[in-house]
């Protein structure tokens, strides 16, 4: 089991990484995180719904993605509450005091799919959630040494030395373990370095004497690394001279973001998130994303007087996209007379669509492929929602779908579009003539799954070049030295 000093230390990344390390000496891996906030998801072959890291690490595995890889996922819909699902499939939507109570049950779902995932493959890498040292998260933990306790399994604490304070984090987080937790930490990996070793060494030597446990690697700090993000956005880059600009609002519930990895590594496009309090820049392409909670994400927008803008935006010419959540906010009204994501409730669309979406408790969960409608070209993506869209606007549709169904709505004008499939830019040939209708034409898009596959290979010969493999192999049996 692989566990962080803190959020974002490299957990997620570490465990692909191993996972690759494993598949290319002959091992059957699968990943596992037992707990998982995040609102980054991905639909899984057998109909459920799980992180979208782990999904990730699936692919590090060269597996096809299964709900048991990540058998409890939080999807905040407020600062105080979330929807919960388990084993893939909606449990309900609970505020944080009441979860915690729910701890018991879902203990023994995540061990149901340890246990299933452990008859199949020959090794499974876990991976914890923020840190072990929470101290007000202890009574209960199913994330982190909760679960390595009873799983019996030997766990490395992993470290981001480029936040600064590194031996103080990793030295505290093992400091702050029970007696029996201490004892199954086999060893420390220190993540992001950049410079000379020779200066890291002496705290290095400390480390290991001050704590007793061996430093496995010094991990360096990989630039441009291409892995779909476990939730957190990616930071801002100031556009170039005469860039074709893409503009995404950071709604506070904004999810699957990772939806335009692929618009910001196409050359000649800037893509920006804009966060609260700053007015929407001039853009070519407006794209709202989806949301968690859609009607609270709706009422934020008009908060900011972007609805305002996005209608500006129009008037001179620009065009916008709505992906799921934001669809849906391109309509007449989000309709939830069932308290789905909040209190029951109407709320009055962007209505730059003649539709309606009511929100049903049913949640939708299915991958796809098909076409555009723009020209035919293909489309493969999947589909995380739980509304139900109405109206004339759907008789002029974005998608044409294989399994015979239409997906989406393209305005009248041809300035307005909207989608429920996530991923849709991840094929280069879509993604081009999405990027050739909003006005840029000829993009050099890239191949997402092949930009995938070359980052886990590099970060897979990064750990074997800077692990001490063989050390680890004989701490663990897994296989590493195969």
């Amino acid at each position: 089991m692989v566990q962080g000093t803190t959020s974002d230390a490299g957990k997620s990344t570490l465990v692909a990484g191993l996972c690759r390390v494993l598949v290319r000496r002959g091992v059957r891996v699968a990943p596992f995180k037992p707990q998982n906030m995040a609102l980054n998801a991905a639909v899984t072959t057998d109909g459920g719904e799980i992180g979208r890291a782990q999904a990730v690490q699936a692919a590090a595995c060269r597996i096809a993605p299964h709900s048991d890889m990540n058998p409890v996922l939080l999807k905040p819909t407020t600062d105080v509450g979330a929807q919960v699902i388990v084993q893939g499939r909606v449990l309900g939507n609970y505020a944080a005091q009441a979860y915690h109570a729910l701890k018991p049950a879902l203990r023994e779902a995540v061990l149901e799919s340890w246990q299933r995932l452990g008859a199949q493959y020959d090794a499974v890498i876990v991976e914890g959630a923020g840190s072990p040292a929470e101290i007000n998260l202890r009574e209960g933990d199913i994330a982190n040494m909760g679960f390595a306790e009873a799983a019996d399994c030997p766990v490395i604490i992993v470290a981001d030395i480029d936040r600064g304070g590194v031996f103080a984090h990793l030295v505290g987080t093992l400091d702050l373990l029970a007696p029996s937790e201490q004892a199954r930490v086999i060893g420390f990996v220190i993540n992001r370095f950049r410079g000379d070793i020779a200066l890291l060494q002496p705290g290095l030597d400390w480390l290991e004497q001050r704590t007793g446990r061996p430093v496995l690697g010094v991990l360096p700090y990989l630039q441009g690394l291409t892995l779909d993000a476990e939730d957190a956005l990616p930071a801002a880059t100031a556009p170039a001279e005469g860039a074709f600009r893409v503009v995404v609002p950071a709604l506070p519930r904004i999810s699957n973001h990772t939806d335009f990895d692929a618009l910001r590594l196409t050359p000649g496009v800037a893509l920006e998130f804009v966060p609260a309090g700053r007015a929407l820049p001039p853009a070519d392409l407006i794209i709202l994303p989806g949301s968690k909670n859609t009607r609270a994400d709706l009422a934020w927008l008009r908060e900011q007087g972007w609805d305002a803008a996005i209608r500006r935006h129009l008037r001179y010419g620009g065009k916008v996209l709505g992906v799921c959540g934001g669809f849906q906010m391109l309509g007449e009204a989000v309709c939830d007379p069932r308290g789905v994501e909040g209190a029951p409730g109407d709320t009055e669309g962007l209505g730059l669509l003649s539709m309606r979406t009511e929100l049903c408790a049913e949640k939708q969960l299915r991958r796809v492929a098909g076409r555009l409608t723009l020209g035919g070209e293909c489309l493969t993506g999947y589909e995380i929602h739980a509304g139900e869209s109405s109206g004339t606007a759907l008789g002029r549709p974005l998608c044409s779908l294989d399994d015979g169904r239409a997906d989406g709505s393209i305005s009248a004008d041809g300035c307005v579009a909207g989608t429920y499939v996530h991923g849709l830019f991840d094929q280069p040939e879509a993604c081009r003539a999405l990027l050739a209708w909003a006005g840029l034409i000829a993009a050099e898009t890239p191949a997402m799954d092949v930009l995938r596959e070359t980052a886990l290979d590099r970060l897979a010969d990064a750990i074997e070049a800077h692990l001490d493999l063989a050390r680890l192999n004989r701490m663990t049996g897994v296989g590493f030295s195969r």
